[in-house]
């Protein structure tokens, strides 16, 4: 009966032990600059690094990377950025949720707006269905992103104001990030 007791309590010990080193959360560390750069290199020689590569190199691509370059220096002080709405909706086959095409400093743009339950019809949405054509807007964002398929820049909303008033404001994660 000792026998047994010990012989339990050994394998509590043992699986105990197990479990912390294994149950431990693993926090994967930064890539180094030349991992992160044989990383990139590797996905340059795939078919959708090779396509993007010629995207970025042609007129189109060049035309997306300038239109970005005009309001580069807004995203990053999170600047009031003058818009005006061009279209209320974005070009076809466009796979972005909601959104509407905007002009600002001249360029054209897809200014997209990621609501918390992603929905069309959602709350945080609404003011932004009754935007008309040609209405001046404040934009605020801290992001511009761009896509072979789209011939425009990509700037997600986080805040946006007519006439004054506040008719969207993202509301960041729960939890950080």
């Amino acid at each position: 009966m000792l026998f047994s007791i010990i012989l339990v309590s050994v394998n509590l010990l043992i699986n105990r032990s197990s479990n912390n080193t294994t149950g431990a959360k693993t926090i994967q560390k930064p890539l180094s600059a030349a991992e992160s750069k044989a990383i990139m290199k590797k996905w340059e020689a795939t078919h959708a690094g090779i396509f993007y590569n010629e995207w970025k190199a042609s007129s189109a691509g060049k035309r997306v990377f300038t239109s970005e370059s005009k309001i580069r220096m807004y995203l990053k002080e999170f600047k009031n950025m003058e818009g005006i709405v061009t279209s209320l909706s974005l070009p076809p086959g466009s796979m972005l949720g909601f959104g509407i095409m905007v002009k600002i400093k001249s360029e054209y743009y897809i200014l997209t707006f990621n609501a918390v339950n992603n929905n069309d019809n959602s709350k945080e949405l609404e003011q932004l269905h009754h935007l008309k054509v040609n209405d001046k807007i404040i934009i605020r964002s801290h992001n511009v992103s761009h896509a072979p398929k789209y011939a425009f820049p990509i700037v997600s909303g986080d805040y946006i104001e007519k006439d004054g008033k506040t008719i969207f404001k993202r509301i960041p994660n729960k939890g950080g990030c």
